[in-house]
């Protein structure tokens, strides 16, 4: 059932790809070839330039177009960053290397897309008609009379061989079920060569993902001291204040001679220093748990241990990660059970830990209703959250991927480099 409903979200592609096809090679078209002829003029630089710029939207199109169908899931190109003024809006458009990308995909996907079309109709619909050929050449072709007066039915003919008898119509009906076999794999090896086009022209560079990344570390960093030094000033910097007040009354009672209420001050000032001591510890586990000193294995474990929902841990490590992917790694497990215990309304959970290539893989499994995407689940922990998460995972170049349909189950995976 699986296989047929991916034959049908491709055959259903490939058809919502036609015209589409067709409308962007004559957008693309139209931008290249009008756009240069009056580039000279003082309208053919603008007009090129907002054709450069309006293939971004074609490209979102055919993305979500991917994403529906095909499950193909590409990340947004970095956004555009308009210029001011005039010549600003032209620079802006005649230098988005995005928007160039995007039109040669509108040029390269027709062709693709004809090519895919032809194989759905040779190879997926034209067999169908060769299956019945039984029973169209028994029930439905005419009797005719030859040149002696003998009546024959019409047959089909290819070259000089006629299927006119039962043997030669059922051969053609077995190379139709033959073609029907080979007809999806060739579709999908159409399709592939058109997902390939759509990550490489309407996807992300390195160049792209690179400034993200940067600019996810630097607020991500910002973020984390802005916390930090809001925590000291509105909670440990106070208490300590306080504590020093209290310190000083004391100081002004033993002169006075007033022991028991300088007693009672004291009691109260080492109360408020535990509490001190405390918030510090609590904001220094923040930055580094201290569960990490003795590795990801033995974190992950006492973290299971605690959690309100039966959880599996399995974790196989060759070498030990950096500190950094160690400290994402652990609290993109604890942030997700903590969405499990909360949202995903679970009565168990798997969290397994592998290493492979370079990469660590973190998937945390759930029984639970499903329907989590990015942004969908709330969060414990500062800078949490789905959205959270995968923010953190691409400070180090890593990814991460949900599959949670509705009614679960839900599986994350989170995917960093061993070495970043």
């Amino acid at each position: 059932m699986t296989r047929l409903r991916q034959l049908r979200n491709r055959v259903g592609y490939v058809l919502a790809s036609l015209p589409l096809a067709v409308a962007g090679f004559a957008y693309a078209g139209l931008t290249v070839v009008v756009g240069g002829l009056s580039s000279l003029t003082l309208l053919g630089l603008p007009l090129m330039s907002s054709g450069v710029l309006g293939a971004r939207g074609w490209g979102r199109l055919h993305r979500a177009l991917a994403r529906a169908t095909l499950g193909l899931r590409v990340d947004d190109p970095r956004p555009v960053r308009r210029r001011p003024g005039p010549v600003g809006y032209v620079r802006t458009g005649l230098g988005d290397a995005t928007g160039w990308r995007a039109l040669a995909y509108l040029i390269i996907k027709l062709p693709v897309t004809l090519l895919a079309a032809a194989v759905t109709a040779a190879f997926l619909c034209y067999p169908v008609f060769l299956l019945s050929h039984p029973l169209w050449w028994k029930f439905v072709q005419p009797v005719n009379t030859d040149s002696l007066g003998r009546p024959h039915r019409a047959a089909l003919q290819l070259g000089d061989f006629f299927f006119d008898t039962w043997p030669r119509s059922f051969l053609l009906a077995g190379i139709g079920a033959a073609m029907l076999l080979v007809g999806p794999w060739l579709l999908r090896l159409v399709l592939l060569l058109d997902e390939l086009l759509i990550r490489g022209l309407l996807g992300p560079t390195s160049l792209d993902t690179l400034q993200q990344t940067r600019a996810l570390a630097v607020d991500d960093a910002a973020a984390l001291l802005r916390r930090i030094e809001r925590d000291l000033h509105d909670g440990t910097q106070a208490q300590l204040v306080a504590l020093a007040m209290k310190l000083g009354m004391v100081k002004e009672k033993l002169a006075d001679g007033s022991a028991p209420e300088a007693r009672a001050l004291v009691e109260t000032a080492h109360r408020d220093a535990k509490t001190a001591i405390t918030d510090l510890r609590d904001l220094a586990r923040g930055i580094h748990p201290p569960m990490l000193d003795n590795g990801l294995e033995a974190a992950l474990a006492t973290l299971v241990a605690r959690g309100a929902v039966p959880v599996v841990l399995r974790v196989e490590l060759s070498e030990r990660p950096s500190p950094a992917v160690e400290t994402i790694a652990y609290y993109c497990v604890a942030e997700l059970l903590t969405n499990v215990a909360k949202h995903g309304r679970a009565r168990r959970a798997t969290v397994e830990v592998r290493q492979h290539d370079g990469l660590l893989r973190v998937q945390v499994r759930d029984d639970g209703g499903g329907g989590a995407m990015i942004g969908s689940a709330g969060s414990a922990l500062p800078g949490g959250g789905l959205a959270g998460l995968r923010d953190r995972a691409r400070t180090v170049d890593g990814t991460m991927r949900i599959d949670s349909p509705p009614g679960g189950p839900t599986l994350v995976t989170v995917e960093l480099p061993v070495r970043p």
